[in-house]
């Protein structure tokens, strides 16, 4: 299995499927297919029904091997990559049997090491595989991927294993906010799913943020510095006076654990025009929705200085935090935990300081937690996986279908 994994970690790690946020396509880029179509010959080739749509979501079927009705389980991870760094010729090394040292990341000056990265020392003794430092890896999320993959070949190869009928899905855009958007839970037909799309050992995920963005518009006067006083209103300083307000412990520095923030993602302007772009984030729904309000609040404060209302907030909810949904079908969680008994896991049920697909698919009907894939720092040219952490989540992903198989629909 460790083998497989590497094999397939690595071909998928190859292929560019980066996303693009500014593409209004779906998938947003096109080189996203190209990992797509190989996933669907590979799922043929084990023999089960695929059927990949127009917008790049590919969905496959292994057929229940009992007699008996029990629910249909349903896998799901996404096949693009963060834009947020290089993702183009990716060269993936392996480690073996990680020592702790630090690791030189191919001839950059970037290395992996515990002083930065602490939880290195948790995989020690591990093959991991890791970047050249020119690009991250992509781990995030085609270790999901390859152990879905691989699960699906164990259960194939060992009918021996009873389960039920299971759906999975690999879907675009996860990366850009995306992924569910065209998402079709009924063609789906799963009773649940689970996202592998987590990252440290042990990890089983129900509770994530409410989450939206924010822009904030300030508009100025601009006139000749040498006669400006009375007329000039500088939007750059509307903007400050705006971020001013809001609580400065309250950001992603300063927060952990169900603590929300603000974080000012992007600020640009003119003494003409400013813009302010945040992204609004809290675990419990009414400090979410008060949180919302408060950029209300100083937008109207600021305004009652000015004749002309001179700053604008616009608001669009993101997601929801999915443990309202998955909270009305506790058994969506007793499962895994039954099966992290089995095998030995302590789960580990922090919330999601993020968001995942499952989010945004618990509210669409598939309630959708999310489990660890053995990964870590996404996103960039430190991205590690391990992969004696990543055959534990083949054994997890086995482990819920046999379960599943022994429950009553």
């Amino acid at each position: 299995m460790k083998e497989q994994l590497i094999d397939r970690l690595k071909r998928y790690a190859e292929i560019d499927t980066q996303s693009n946020p500014d593409s209004e396509a779906t998938p947003s880029t096109e080189k996203q297919w190209d990992l797509l179509n190989v996933l669907k010959q590979e799922l043929e080739n084990l023999g089960l029904e695929t059927d990949l749509d127009d917008n790049g979501y590919l969905f496959a079927t292994l057929e229940s091997n009992i007699a008996k009705e029990v629910p249909t389980v349903g896998f799901l991870a996404h096949v693009d990559t963060s834009p947020d760094f290089n993702a183009t010729n990716v060269k993936p090394q392996i480690i073996e049997n990680y020592d702790g040292k630090p690791i030189q990341l191919g001839d950059t000056d970037r290395e992996l090491n515990q002083t930065v990265f602490p939880a290195l020392k948790s995989v020690e003794g591990h093959t991991l595989m890791i970047t050249d430092g020119t690009s991250l890896l992509g781990a995030d999320d085609k270790a999901g991927v390859a152990e879905i993959m691989t699960a699906l070949n164990y259960l194939v190869e060992h009918p021996e294993v009873k389960h039920g009928r299971i759906r999975v899905a690999f879907t675009p855009d996860e990366e850009i906010g995306r992924g569910p958007h065209k998402f079709d839970v009924a063609r789906f037909g799963a009773d649940f799913a689970y996202t592998m799309d987590g990252s440290q050992y042990g990890e089983l995920q129900f509770e994530s943020f409410n989450a939206a963005e924010a822009t904030i518009t300030c508009h100025g006067v601009n006139v000749h510095p040498g006669s400006a006083k009375d007329v000039m209103v500088n939007a750059i300083k509307l903007g400050e006076r705006f971020d001013s307000q809001l609580p400065q412990d309250e950001v992603p520095e300063e927060t952990e654990g169900y603590e929300g923030f603000f974080h000012l993602m992007n600020f640009n302007g003119t003494t003409e025009k400013a813009q302010l772009k945040y992204i609004v984030r809290d675990h419990d729904r009414n400090r979410f929705e008060a949180r919302k309000a408060l950029l209300e609040d100083i937008k109207n404060e600021i305004n009652a200085d000015y004749s002309n209302d001179p700053v604008e907030v616009e608001v669009h909810d993101q997601y929801f935090n999915m443990a309202e949904k998955i909270n009305e079908v506790p058994e969506v969680i007793e499962v895994p935990k039954r099966v992290f008994k089995q095998l030995g896991i302590e789960p580990n049920t922090e919330p999601i300081r993020g968001g995942t697909d499952g989010s945004q698919l618990s509210f669409m009907g598939l309630p959708t937690p999310n489990i660890f894939t053995g990964c870590d720092n996404f996103h960039g040219p430190f991205e590690y996986a391990s992969i004696d952490v990543m055959e534990k989540a083949v054994q997890v992903i086995v482990g819920i279908a046999e379960e599943v198989g022994n429950t009553e629909a």
